[in-house]
């Protein structure tokens, strides 16, 4: 194996939860060298700024040896050219996410051809958690402690007076 191969796991992890961290953690069993690059997304209202985000995944993934945490801003083929990488993660809960998961993996393939996409799937304990829904379900006031990981709880509760 070409331990030189680095995975890229991008997107906003606003918040990060643990379905992100399934795939994180089935990727760096996969590669020798996961990044997972977070970065803004115009077309979101992000509850915690950029900085948060990278803060909670770094503490969230401290145990997996083989991955980082990194920002960036832009396209996403533009920063895997800067990195020298061109194998993108992304993970797939339902068909749902299918189809827009694979007009962005084509769009990069046009920017870049040397982009490849691979899908993985999360434990089904996780196909129904998103980023969202615990935004959603913290703001309700429900309990969401078994669906982020703990400093994502911990920085939700001082964020939110909780």
């Amino acid at each position: 194996m070409n331990n030189n191969i680095v995975a890229v796991y991008p997107g906003s992890f606003d918040p990060p939860t643990k379905g992100h961290l399934d795939i994180i953690s089935r990727a760096s069993k996969i590669f020798p060298k996961v990044i997972v690059a977070i970065t803004e997304n115009y077309n979101k209202h992000h509850m915690f700024n950029l900085q948060e985000r990278v803060d909670m995944m770094k503490e969230s993934v401290s145990n997996i040896k083989n991955v980082e945490v990194d920002s960036f801003s832009g396209l996403l083929a533009d920063y895997l050219v800067k990195i020298e990488s061109f194998f993108v993660i992304r993970g797939l809960r339902a068909l749902s996410d299918f189809e827009y998961e694979f007009q962005m993996a084509l769009m990069n393939r046009t920017l870049n051809q040397k982009i490849e996409t691979i899908f993985l799937m999360p434990d089904q304990i996780y196909t129904f958690l998103s980023s969202s829904m615990i935004k959603e379900i913290a703001g309700l006031g429900g309990d969401f402690k078994n669906l982020v990981p703990e400093p994502v709880y911990k920085r939700f509760k001082i964020k939110n007076n909780l």
